[in-house]
């Protein structure tokens, strides 16, 4: 199993600290940086800073949102990234959510599945720089009628092959991530859980083109803070109005994707009551009533010891990749969990 580093979002104070920080994963040897988007930075950038001042770790987008771009748009910027970094990009994808698509973007957040697949197909027939023709419900090329004609890619990637992910959270999403991806990007992922919240649906995608798990890359984020294990509940308890903010307020009270997966796990009624105190404009309240064992399940807490078994964990579950978001207040305590994260992998006999 690998070690990747989720920056998340830039922009939020830490530009400066998160550089340092995909620089140390760099010289650690983590595998991959990720770097987010939603409606504040734009990942591509992002990564093209980071990219610029790092040496060999991979650079991937978790993700690029669907409705921002025009399939052939998001073609050129994954060219031009694996070109720039000497083959070091990793495309990650996802609709993103209906408020956002809607919102911000002014797209329709309907028939997600359908227009992930067509965008995939777009993307990599664009990148093998064949004359680009497509015919589909949501996106015809040329537009008929008209003055357009198929055009070819004029950028080289470095490589012929760019790995794509999807961020998939739905079981009909992840069978499809698992039928057209290379890889999947997981959020609030448990162990003990895994299996049936995600691998089952990856797996059954996968054998419907005749394909096995092999290969495949299983790669969900999960926050790190390091401590002493008498302090577990401190620990998980900063992580309260993050795990809130998605079980309770990412998206409205029918569509909200996170707060699903939390009720498959078994957290019906809490993952109901974290959503309706948070919507109702208690956000404190919504954070109180996350459970602590849903914390401890979906992050990685206290000493290298409790971290690398929680790894162990990961591994058997069918994780490849494992991402980190290390916590922290300041910059050498961010480094410093991430430095645990590494050592936790080599005690854990991953490395």
């Amino acid at each position: 199993m690998q070690l990747g580093i989720n920056l998340g979002y830039w922009g939020a104070g830490m530009d400066a600290d998160n550089l340092a920080v995909a620089q140390e994963a760099d010289r650690l040897g983590y595998a991959v940086c990720w770097a987010a988007e939603a409606y504040g930075s734009d990942a591509a950038t992002v990564l093209s800073w980071v990219a610029a001042q790092t040496e060999r770790i991979d650079v991937g987008s978790a993700i690029f949102q669907i409705p921002a771009r025009q399939p052939a748009m998001t073609a050129m910027t994954a060219a031009t990234l694996d070109s720039l970094s000497g083959g070091r990009f990793r495309l990650g994808l996802g609709v993103s959510g209906p408020q956002v698509s809607e919102g911000w973007y002014g797209v329709k957040f309907d028939k997600p599945l359908s227009r992930t697949r067509e965008y995939v197909e777009i993307v990599r027939k664009a990148m093998t720089r064949e004359r680009l023709s497509y015919d589909g419900e949501h996106w015809t090329l040329p537009l008929p009628g008209g003055p357009g004609k198929p055009i070819k890619l004029t950028v080289h990637p470095q490589r012929e092959h760019i790995p794509l992910y999807i961020a998939a959270i739905g079981p009909k999403n992840l069978e499809q991530t698992g039928e057209i991806a290379d890889g999947a990007l997981l959020i609030f992922p448990s162990a003990g859980h895994l299996e049936d919240t995600a691998i089952k649906y990856l797996r059954a995608g996968r054998e419907k083109v005749g394909r096995t798990m092999d290969g495949f890359d299983v790669c969900p984020t999960l926050p790190l803070a390091v401590g002493d294990d008498k302090d577990i509940t401190a620990l998980a308890d900063t992580f309260r109005p993050y795990t809130a903010l998605y079980v309770g307020g990412m998206g409205s009270p029918k569509q909200n994707f996170y707060n699903q997966l939390a009720r498959r796990m078994g957290y019906e009624q809490q993952a109901a009551e974290i959503q309706d105190k948070y919507l109702s404009g208690d956000k404190q309240g919504a954070a109180v009533a996350v459970p602590h064992e849903l914390i401890d399940q979906t992050t990685l807490l206290g000493s290298v010891e409790r971290i690398a078994d929680r790894m162990k964990a990961y591994a058997a579950a069918g994780v490849t990749t494992l991402s980190l978001a290390p916590a922290g207040f300041t910059l050498e305590e961010r480094l410093a969990s991430l430095r645990a994260g590494s050592e936790a992998l080599e005690r854990a006999g991953l490395a």
